[in-house]
């Protein structure tokens, strides 16, 4: 009999509302995790954008292998931003609806009543698209629904955002401005009298490329874990 009241019981506000800003929390920590990922990869990305531009300087005839590795490092490095960027305007949009959904629920509280509200509707209908923040915005967008606070449930077939698209196809502009920003950093972090370093043997030098190599790949995919 209990369980079947329930079925017909109004839904508790104050409940809701923790639940809402319970599950807002929890995707707010998450992008903190991401942004803080991506920027450690940012930092790695830049060593191995120094290291391939000194390889390709210190032996000219690995050079051009060298510096292709630099431009591919640059490109990666525009990827790691323009993650980055995308994951810090997220979260800033995710404090904005908190902020509206509290207020939706403090108004809720005075006057009795809660009106659908357009700005979260449209913050969530963005947010939901996001490969980051797609399950648990579904989810916030069912309680939003019951709460009253929006209308419908968010439409799924949005369209992605043109940066989401393009994201693979950095111009050579955007890369260029990337290695004059990082290799013009270069020699003043160096000593005024630097020791010049022993040549190190082939063995070591092919093994370098590879670890190279391999950072990168393990770059790429913690991007497109990110991202999944």
């Amino acid at each position: 009999m209990e369980a079947f009241k329930s079925l017909f019981a109004k839904p508790d506000p104050q409940a809701q509302a923790r639940k809402c800003n319970a599950m807002i929390r929890s995707n707010i920590r998450k992008l903190d995790r991401d942004i803080a990922q991506v920027k450690q990869v940012e930092i790695k990305t830049k060593n191995l954008i120094l290291a391939a531009d000194k390889r390709a300087q210190r032996d000219p005839t690995r050079a051009k292998q060298a510096q292709k590795e630099v431009r591919d490092f640059a490109r990666e490095l525009v990827r790691a931003r323009k993650t980055s960027a995308r994951l810090i305007t997220s979260k800033a949009q995710l404090n904005s609806v908190q902020m509206q959904v509290n207020e939706a629920f403090a108004v809720r509280k005075i006057e009795g009543s809660i009106r659908a509200s357009v700005g979260i509707m449209k913050d969530v209908n963005h947010l939901i698209r996001l490969p980051e923040l797609s399950g648990t915005m579904r989810e916030l967008s069912v309680e939003l629904m019951k709460a009253g606070i929006i209308e419908e449930m968010v439409d799924e077939t949005l369209p992605e955002d043109v940066d989401l698209l393009g994201e693979d196809e950095e111009a050579e502009g955007e890369i260029e401005k990337i290695l004059g920003e990082v290799l013009s950093r270069k020699e003043p972090s160096m000593p005024a009298a630097p020791v010049p370093e022993p040549q190190k043997p082939v063995a070591e030098e092919e093994e370098d490329e590879e670890d190279a190599e391999a950072m990168m790949d393990q770059m790429r995919n913690r991007l497109d874990a990110l991202r999944s």
